[in-house]
């Protein structure tokens, strides 16, 4: 079999005629002068993610070292993990090219990887997860998704972890080496009101985030607790009861560009597959972008455009844009013969923005998520029929090449899945709640000090405050215990930069001067704020529990790595800048 790996390797298709300008007047995103190959929608089911199961303590060789991990005495896991990385065959569709197989990187045989449970106990008598995560990746230039780097590093996005475990982009580990991972489930301050719902994983190695993720490396990691307690049939007060089980459902978005082979393609210095391909200089085979990187497959849990049979009943969806750079925005669309009466089922009520549950639900008829953002929302299919079909679609155009939404909207717009109704086997024992998590106060006493983050392109490269990442440069040390009123500014008139900080959540104070609706989702604590063209937007932030070195970046991953990132740090009170 022949591995097209190149996403401007030669095919035999012509190159426009502006292909050996620089970038960005000759680029042209390899989808627009050689697609995909077709592959007919919802014929494929909706893959579901195994949930993670716990191993023995003792099958882990060498044993957990407690010295290696802040406050590990005072949180010792309840259960341990052993996740293996991986290079193997998957299946993102059963028609020819795609039914041979796409070499991708995944944990223990899938990807997205298994799907983490973790429970919050009662009071400060918290354990939590250990995650050794094991490199069996081939070494480097023995890889077939030859566009990614099998150097990894593994991140809880928005997870409560200290920063030797959190997975920062230089704590990358090689084939054949292993981390180790302590993940203490309590939240942060031991608030009950800064407890999380919807989070997930990915690699976040330096420089190759972007590829690494696109490859395959990412998964959900969902937390629970007394009221969110993956129960529908919950008795105790103050339970919500929501959607559980088989009736909570992950949904992970991704768009993918394949060769004719069913290859994934990535547009960035890919060298060519087949060595009788011509050599890539001069006649621009290589392809390069600092954009962004479109596919035009769209896939949902790593399957193009699935299928998925639903009850007439309540389902809760966690869905998330896993990038690399596509913003969405979705929408219910039942087929035009169901009239009136579907209306009533086409529309989202929204628990969660990012990883954090709402005060209370919001009914919305579309949603939109910049790279990274998640929402956990419930679709009552009890409105439809068994036999009716329901859409879901995206109708945000995005430029072409990667940088950010257009600010157009299709009119019929892109269908990402389909939802095919069947009979109920069980009464609905779930329910919507009327009240969820209160906001945690803002205490403008706590703040310290105020910064300016000003996000840029220069030169060529991505820029925070005219600098590119360097990670042995700390440009911020703030003091533990400590808050901070941060002001993010996008410098730019053309493109988007999902905004992501570590460890801990923001509240956002103003947006362009102007404070948020009460019915505006980002009303709550977030982890990823989407900074459109022009956009400055004043933030609350503040920082407990850990010390160590954490980053912020731009979560169009190809920005990231292209470097839009900083390093700042947890320290000491009186140690801080």
């Amino acid at each position: 079999m022949k591995f097209g790996l190149a996403s401007a390797a030669y095919t035999g298709v012509p190159k426009p005629a502006s292909s050996n300008l620089l970038f960005p007047d000759g680029f042209q995103p390899s989808w627009v002068y050689d697609p995909s190959p077709p592959a007919t929608p919802f014929v494929a089911p909706l893959f579901e993610m195994p949930v993670a199961r716990p191993v023995p303590p003792g099958t882990l060789d060498p044993a957990p070292d407690p010295l290696r991990h802040q406050r590990f005495d005072e949180f010792p896991p309840e259960k341990y993990y052993i996740q293996r990385v991986q290079e193997f065959l998957w299946q993102y569709h059963p028609e020819p090219p795609y039914d041979q197989g796409t070499w991708s990187w995944g944990f223990n045989g899938t990807t997205p990887g298994e799907t983490f449970h973790v429970n919050y106990r009662d009071g400060q008598n918290v354990g939590g997860a250990f995650v050794r995560r094991i490199n069996e990746l081939p070494p480097v230039g023995q890889q077939r998704a030859r566009f990614a780097l099998p150097s990894v590093t593994l991140h809880v996005h928005n997870g409560h972890q200290a920063s030797e475990s959190d997975g920062i982009p230089m704590d990358f580990f090689g084939p054949g080496e292993f981390w180790d991972h302590h993940y203490p489930t309590f939240p942060a301050g031991f608030d009950d009101r800064e407890k999380l719902s919807t989070l997930w994983y990915h690699d976040h190695r330096l420089d190759f985030t972007a590829p690494n993720v696109y490859a395959g490396l990412s998964g959900f990691h969902l937390h629970f607790d007394e009221k969110d307690s993956n129960d529908e049939t919950d008795t105790r007060a103050g339970a919500f009861r929501l959607p559980s089980g088989r009736y909570d459902v992950p949904l992970m978005l991704h768009d993918v560009k394949f060769d004719q082979s069913g290859q994934v393609v990535w547009d960035f210095f890919t060298p060519t597959a087949d060595p009788t391909d011509p050599p890539p200089f001069p006649n621009s085979d290589y392809s390069y972008t600092v954009n962004g990187m479109l596919g035009d497959r769209f896939t949902v849990n790593r399957t193009i455009q699935p299928y998925f049979r639903v009850e007439a009943r309540k389902y809760r969806f966690r869905i998330l844009n896993g990038g690399p750079s596509r913003f969405y925005d979705l929408s219910l669309r039942a087929d035009s013969r169901l009239g009136r009466r579907a209306r009533r089922g086409e529309r989202f009520y929204v628990l969660s923005t990012d990883g954090n549950l709402l005060p209370e639900p919001l009914i919305k008829r579309h949603i939109t998520l910049a790279v990274a953002q998640r929402h956990d929302v419930v679709i009552d299919f009890s409105h439809f029929r068994p036999g009716d079909r329901v859409y879901l679609v995206n109708r945000l155009e995005m430029r072409e090449d990667g940088a950010g939404p257009t600010g157009r909207y299709l009119d019929e717009g892109d269908l990402i899945m389909r939802f095919d109704v069947v009979p109920r086997q069980h009464r609905d024992r779930s329910r919507i709640p009327d009240h969820m998590r209160d906001l945690p106060p803002i205490n403008f006493d706590e703040v310290r000090r105020e910064r300016l983050f000003v996000f840029d392109y220069d030169n060529g490269l991505w820029t925070i405050n005219g600098k590119l990442m360097d990670p042995n440069r700390v440009d911020a040390a703030i003091e533990q215990g400590s808050a901070e009123i941060w002001t993010w500014r996008n410098a730019g008139n053309a493109w988007s930069h999902p905004i992501h900080s570590h460890f801990e959540e923001f509240q956002i104070l103003e947006r362009n001067g102007k404070p948020l609706s009460h019915h505006d989702v980002q009303r709550s604590r977030k982890d990823v704020l989407a900074l459109g063209p022009n956009d400055e937007v004043k933030l609350f932030m503040r920082w407990r529990d850990f010390l160590g070195k954490h980053v912020m970046h731009c979560h169009n991953v190809v920005h990231e790595d292209h470097a839009m990132m900083i390093r700042w740090d947890i320290v000491p009170p009186g140690e801080g800048d």
